[in-house]
């Protein structure tokens, strides 16, 4: 048999594979935690809060009326929707399925049961101001998202508003410390794969992220 040269590896060994073509990355986003389990595992570590927040992933523009339900008019791009929640530190526990642009953060949520899953867990998550209004309960029930004051037309926040709303920025300031260390992955900077496989990829990335974070 023809001699291989030196320091070549054959295709198709284990080592060459590319963890992150299609195989291995259904592998990887099996991996990640889905949010029932990722939020009982919070509240077993005797967690109290959560911290939330949505993210648009820029994407190719493509023609036809199949990509307009990616145009995000909030962020004046094509893309896809994630939300995401974190640990007190910043840490990515769970990432939601990627869903066109257009889509609402509230709306994103609703479709996962957040508040639902949040209250059986005897969780809170804390949000920005794009979360007002997602925490549907009556006045009676414990807040299951916590955001700070929106300013109305003709009713401007009080000092003491504004002074909830500061303490609030930065108590979830780390969730945006999660979503930097996710975006941090060159394949994010522009999504060029098909958005149905985004999900599969954004997954497998918080693995990867969290693997990388924790050495």
């Amino acid at each position: 048999p023809a001699a291989r040269r030196p320091g070549r590896r054959q295709r198709n060994t284990p080592h060459h594979r590319d963890p992150m073509g299609p195989g291995g990355r259904r592998l990887l986003a099996a991996r990640a935690p889905r949010l029932k389990r990722a939020l009982k595992k919070i509240a077993r570590t005797g967690g109290g809060v959560v911290l939330l927040d949505g993210s648009v992933i820029r994407t190719r523009r493509r023609t036809g009326k199949e990509n307009r339900r990616n145009y995000s008019g909030k962020n004046k791009c094509h893309g896809l929707l994630v939300i995401a929640l974190t640990d007190d530190r910043g840490r990515l526990l769970w990432i939601s399925a990627a869903r066109p642009g257009r889509t609402s953060e509230i709306t994103a949520c609703r479709h996962d049961k957040l508040t639902q899953k949040l209250r059986e867990a005897g969780l809170g998550a804390i949000a920005d101001l794009g979360f007002v209004g997602l925490d549907d309960a009556g006045p009676d029930a414990d807040p299951a998202v916590i955001t700070g004051y929106k300013a109305a037309r003709n009713r401007p926040l009080t000092r003491g508003q504004k002074l909830s709303n500061k303490a609030l920025a930065a108590v979830r300031a780390p969730v945006e410390h999660g979503f930097a260390h996710l975006k941090n992955w060159r394949v994010l900077g522009k999504v060029r794969t098909d958005p149905r496989w985004a999900t599969a990829l954004v997954r497998a990335l918080l693995v990867l992220t969290n693997r990388k974070v924790a050495r």
